[in-house]
């Protein structure tokens, strides 16, 4: 399997520490809102990488991560907590706001059908390992303290430009980050911030430095380590985490081990709506519950994000969702033959198998070039469109089955849904098939369009119609 590994910016192929074994690593959500969807463009992207590690035979132990306090609204690390802004806009605490958006967002997974990561470890749950690897720091000279709290001294660090391949001469103050004046270097981040002094947290712990919280950064590496070892064989995140809270990932890691922390970086390009970046203060987030408020399954959305590559900048619309549930019932029409048996005649097919086979292969190959998911989803569709014109059988309904049951696993979408129709249409249906016998080409295109206008169309075969929801 090959991906495009952003440490070499070329396309690697996949060589794990230990194979078949692949530790995966992706940055999760800060919990402190509904995630929008540039969230599960991102999400649903890590789950198709987990999901062609699997089906290529590798064995993934994957860990994603739960933010639940130190996202500062700055990558600065200035402002407030993204939980304690969360609790004073509900009135309610940082504590209640992680668990009901926590608990949202493990739910999400499961609606939009993820193989669940092995891990989903919370940053409140893992406040020792990041003391402790803040310690390890501190030891080695990397670290020093202000009025604000334990800092990160990337001067240090003399790869520190390398990975987003930075020019730290030009990072002036105010430009990538804001000037802390007691800073030492612009690029300095936080490790471990200070509790406020006028007012109590909700959030907060002792530490050696004293009462505070952890930065945003130190949670990933500390976490990542702790389940994955001290080196991660793919590390993925969004693209906007590349100049600074990946960048500050490795120079901390690798400080503190002086081991390569992630071999492989996968980084999922922006999701843009009009041409905008999404945002809340734009007004342009859209969730999980606009998108089947609209009518359009979950699924529709899943196949819309496998429509772009993951490093191109995607666009979304409710015209190109419209689309894309469009296109997941035609697929899902291609194979409803398969709940109707009894006018499937008895002779095999014997191409469906050998083709199924070939378009099997042909798609985990697209996937396995750095997850070429427009080819994959090219080479499915001109497939399925075929399948309402050959004499299928009914012998064939296995083989399909288990095709439908290789495209849930390869793309987490479900292409099998059982309809049902009514009596009265079923015996529309029978009529026309009469009328068509009868040669009655009238009374049988009245009946078509009686069905057609209840919902229901139809293919004709040798031995009778397939109807299809329209």
């Amino acid at each position: 399997m090959k991906l495009y590994n952003t440490l070499s910016r070329q396309i690697e192929e996949i060589k794990p520490l230990n194979p078949p074994a692949v530790t995966v690593y992706t940055c999760g959500p800060t919990v402190y809102d509904y995630p929008h969807i540039g969230n599960w463009f991102t999400f649903i992207r890590y789950d198709l990488l987990a999901r062609t590690l699997k089906m290529s035979g590798f064995k993934p132990t994957w860990v994603m991560n739960i933010t639940d306090v130190g996202h500062l609204v700055s990558d600065a690390d200035e402002g407030e907590d993204k939980l304690e802004k969360g609790a004073r806009r509900e009135g309610k605490t940082a504590w209640d706001i992680a668990t009901f958006y926590g608990k949202y967002f493990c739910d999400g997974l499961k609606r939009l059908n993820f193989l669940m990561p092995d891990y989903l470890p919370k940053a409140t749950e893992h406040i020792e390992e990041q003391i402790n690897l803040i310690k390890a720091l501190a030891a080695k000279g990397y670290t020093y303290v202000i009025d604000d709290g334990v800092y990160y001294d990337t001067s240090k660090f003399s790869r520190y430009a390398d990975f987003a391949r930075l020019d730290l001469d030009e990072q002036q103050a105010g430009k990538r980050v804001s000037l802390n004046p007691q800073k030492h270097n612009p690029t300095d981040f936080a490790l471990w911030k200070f509790s406020p002094k006028d007012h109590k947290r909700d959030m907060e712990w002792d530490s050696p430095w004293g009462k505070g919280f952890p930065g945003w950064h130190i949670e990933c590496s500390a976490i990542a380590m702790k389940y994955l070892g001290d080196t991660v064989d793919i590390h993925a995140g969004g693209i906007d985490h590349l100049p600074v809270h990946h960048t500050n990932e490795i120079a901390q890691s690798e400080g503190a081990t002086g081991k390569t922390f992630a071999n492989y970086w996968m980084h999922t390009n922006h999701i843009l709506i009009d041409n905008d970046k999404i945002s809340k203060s734009l007004g342009n987030t859209i969730t999980l519950e606009d998108v089947e408020s609209r009518g359009c399954s979950l699924d529709a959305l899943r196949l819309l994000v496998l429509e772009s590559h993951y490093r191109t900048q995607s666009k979304f619309s409710w015209e190109n969702l419209d689309s894309a549930q469009n296109s997941l019932k035609n697929l899902r029409n291609s194979i409803s033959w398969v709940y109707q048996s009894d006018i499937l005649s008895s002779k095999p097919s014997d191409s469906l198998t050998k083709n199924l086979a070939e378009i099997k292969d042909a798609m985990l190959t697209a996937l396995q070039d750095d997850l070429n998911t427009p080819k994959a989803l090219s080479i499915l569709h001109e497939y399925m469109a075929t399948l309402t014109s050959i004499n299928v059988s009914s012998l064939d309904i296995t083989v399909v089955k288990d095709f439908a049951d290789f495209i849930e696993h390869l793309l987490g979408i479900n292409i099998l849904i059982k309809e049902s129709i009514t009596d009265s249409q079923k015996a529309l249906i029978n009529e026309r098939q009469v009328a068509r016998q009868a040669k009655d080409w009238r009374k049988s295109d009245e009946l078509r369009d009686q069905l057609a206008k209840q919902g229901v169309g139809l293919h004709d075969n040798a031995t009778g119609a397939i109807w299809y929801r329209l």
